[in-house]
């Protein structure tokens, strides 16, 4: 069986709050920001939710598809 990992709890960051902002800015997804961010979805969804950031998608263009 594979070792299970602990998580590891890290502080949140002046410069991680300014990342967070400007890629929700960017209508970037939770998924690719938490990545980039190296966390996980959920817990940028949180940091977001508490410090009033939106990560809404709505109002973003899609790619048209081919008819």
């Amino acid at each position: 069986m594979a070792a299970k990992r602990n998580a590891t709890r890290r502080e949140w960051t002046k410069q991680d709050l300014r990342d967070l902002k400007s890629l929700a800015r960017e209508r970037t997804p939770a998924r690719s920001i938490g990545r980039k961010l190296r966390r996980s979805e959920g817990a940028v969804r949180q940091k977001a939710y508490a410090v009033g950031i939106s990560l809404s998608l709505r109002g973003r263009t899609t790619k048209k598809r081919a008819k």
